[in-house]
C-alpha cells in the first residue's frame, strides 16, 4: 500500500529539518573551532588556483584558467544537484511495491544535452584561441631582448643589442644569492630566445605562468612584460624537463629591476666585462695546486695549499660550454667565501692567483653548480 500524499509531505518536511539542523550544527562547529579553520578553507580554495601572475602574459593565462575553472564549478553545481534532487524526489518510499512509469527517451533532455555541452566546448575553444594568440605574439620592436642558454645542468644569459646581432653581457651565474640570476627591466617588454647545446631542457616561472621547451637546435622565444610594480622582486625558476641526473640543480632566478635601475645596471656590467683585467701579483711562490672540471664534478676531491702565503690554483675547466670556477669557502661549502675566481666555459684553461690564508679546514666550490665541491687543506 502506498502512502498518502499527507504522510509523504510530513516525511519530506522532517528530511528537510534533519538536513537544515544539520547545517546549522556544522557551521556551529567551524565556528567554535575558530580562525584556523577559515584560514585553511581559504588556503584550499586560493589552492584551486595558480599563482597571482607577475606578467603581463601570465595574467591572461589567469583570467583564462578563471573562465574554464567558472565553467567546471557551474557544470559541476548543475549535474550534481540534479543527482541529488533525482535521489531525493524520487527515492523508494514505503509502499512503492511497483516500478514507477518509465520512460523511454526525451527528445528535449536529448536536444539540451547536445546543444549546451557544444556550445560550451566552443566558447572554451575561442576563449583559448584568443589567450594563447596573444600570449604567443611577439612585438616587432622588443625593448629589451636576452638569450637564455641551456646546458647540463645550468643556464647562462646573453644581453643582446637592439637588433639582436652582438652580445653585449653574459651572465653565468644563474642564481640572485650568488650575485647572478637573469635581470630585467619591470614594464617593458622582453624578448626571451631559448637555445640548448645538448638535450632538450624547459624554461619555467612558476609565477610567470609559463613553460616553454629549450630544444636543441631549435629558438624559441617569447615575450613577456614584468607589472612595474614588481620591480625590486626576485623570481625563482627551473628547468621543468627531465634532462640528467643534475636536473635538480638546474634553477635560476629573475631579478626585476626598475627601468632606471637596470640601464645602470646593464652599462655598469658592460663596463666591466669590457675593463682590462688587471695584471696578476707578482712573488707568489711554491708549487701550484691542480684542480680540473669534467663530468660537472672536480676531478680532485681534496687538495693542499701552504698557510701565510700566497698560492695558484691551475684550474682545467674541460666541460664544453659548461661555465664553471673555483672558490674557495672558510669551513665548509656554505661557509665565507674567502677567494672567488673568474667563472669561464669550457674546454679552457684559467690560472688564480689566491692571497695568503691562515692555517685551517676551507672548501672549494663552483659558483655556478654548489654541488660541486672539494677540501683545501691550509697548513
Amino acid at each position: 500500500m502506498s502512502s498518502s500524499p499527507r504522510s509523504r509531505s510530513s516525511q519530506t518536511a522532517i528530511f528537510a529539518l534533519a538536513v537544515g539542523a544539520a547545517l546549522i550544527g556544522l557551521i556551529a562547529l567551524l565556528l567554535y573551532l575558530g580562525k584556523n579553520v577559515f584560514d585553511e578553507a581559504g588556503k584550499f580554495v586560493t589552492g584551486l588556483f595558480p599563482p597571482i601572475a607577475v606578467t603581463a602574459e601570465g595574467a591572461q593565462i589567469r583570467d583564462l584558467y578563471t573562465i574554464v575553472f567558472l565553467v567546471a564549478v557551474a557544470i559541476f553545481i548543475v549535474v550534481e544537484g540534479l543527482i541529488i534532487w533525482s535521489v531525493i524526489r524520487y527515492r523508494r518510499k514505503p509502499g512503492d511495491d511497483t516500478l514507477p512509469p518509465q520512460i523511454h527517451g526525451n527528445n528535449i533532455a536529448e536536444l539540451v544535452w547536445t546543444v549546451v555541452p557544444t556550445l560550451i566546448v566552443i566558447f572554451l575553444f575561442v576563449v583559448s584561441w584568443q589567450t594563447l594568440n596573444a600570449v604567443d605574439t611577439t612585438s616587432a620592436a622588443p625593448q629589451t631582448k636576452i638569450k637564455a642558454i641551456a646546458g647540463q645542468f645550468q643556464w647562462q644569459f646573453d644581453y643582446l643589442s637592439d637588433d639582436g646581432s652582438k652580445v653585449l653581457y653574459t651572465e653565468l651565474i644563474p642564481l640572485a644569492k650568488d650575485g647572478g640570476g637573469m635581470t630585467v627591466p619591470a614594464g617593458r617588454s622582453v624578448v626571451l630566445g631559448l637555445v640548448s647545446n645538448d638535450v632538450i631542457h624547459a624554461f619555467y616561472v612558476p609565477q610567470f605562468l609559463f613553460k616553454r621547451d629549450v630544444v636543441p637546435g631549435h629558438l624559441n622565444q617569447f615575450e613577456f612584460t614584468v607589472d612595474a610594480s614588481n620591480a625590486g622582486q626576485v623570481f625563482h625558476g627551473q628547468c621543468a624537463e627531465l634532462c640528467g641526473t643534475g636536473h635538480s640543480i638546474m634553477l635560476f632566478d629573475v631579478n626585476a629591476l626598475s627601468g632606471a635601475a637596470f640601464d645602470a645596471w646593464l652599462a655598469d656590467k658592460i663596463a666591466k666585462a669590457n675593463a682590462t683585467p688587471a695584471p696578476a701579483p707578482s712573488g707568489v711562490s711554491g708549487d701550484a695546486i691542480q684542480i680540473s672540471a669534467l663530468g660537472v664534478k672536480y676531478e680532485q676531491t681534496a687538495v693542499t695549499a701552504k698557510a701565510d702565503a700566497p698560492f695558484r690554483i691551475d684550474f682545467d675547466n674541460k666541460d664544453p660550454g659548461t661555465p664553471h670556477n673555483v672558490a674557495i669557502h672558510k669551513d665548509s661549502p656554505t661557509g665565507e667565501e674567502v677567494f672567488k675566481g673568474e667563472i669561464f666555459n669550457g674546454v679552457a684553461k684559467k690560472t688564480y692567483t689566491v692571497k695568503a690564508l691562515p692555517a685551517g679546514a676551507y672548501a672549494f666550490v663552483c659558483t655556478v653548480h654548489p654541488t660541486m665541491t672539494g677540501s683545501l687543506t691550509v697548513q
